[in-house]
């Protein structure tokens, strides 16, 4: 109050200044909010890749067992059983081979599938650190 009644022009200044800094709070605001939904959009992906990772290496395990499999009752002569739940039963070999072959064509087309996903999710992934390091910048 007595800095009004001495000077007015020291009251503009300080509604300036106040008003500059209120300014300067409503930029950041939006800055930071972005910064936090880009992390935890960042942590987001990162999850949602790591389980693709999982998924993708999953199926890798199961076509290289597939894949051996079809090897070995390629080269074997004898009589071919398959187990359904409990029960071992004989089945024709190229029954069998066209079963292999049909799951390994599958398990190749998840894996390229699960690789071209992963492809999209590290790129975007690159792009939300960039963002985050630039507006740490800032």
């Amino acid at each position: 109050m007595q800095t009004l009644k001495k000077d007015s022009s020291v009251l503009i200044v300080e509604v300036k200044f106040s008003t500059n800094q209120e300014q300067r709070r409503r930029k950041l605001k939006p800055i930071k909010m972005k910064s936090e939904d880009n992390f935890q959009e960042m942590q987001i992906l990162e999850q949602n890749l790591q389980n693709l990772l999982l998924q993708k290496q999953a199926f890798q395990m199961e076509l290289v067992e597939t894949q051996s499999a079809l090897k070995e009752i390629k080269k074997s002569n004898d009589d071919v059983f398959k187990l359904i739940g409990q029960l071992m039963i004989k089945t024709e070999k190229k029954k069998i081979i066209d079963e292999l072959e049909n799951k390994n064509k599958i398990l190749e087309l998840r894996i390229k599938n699960l690789e071209k996903q992963e492809v999209f999710l590290t790129d975007k992934l690159e792009k939300i650190r960039e963002e985050i390091m630039k507006q740490r910048e800032k």
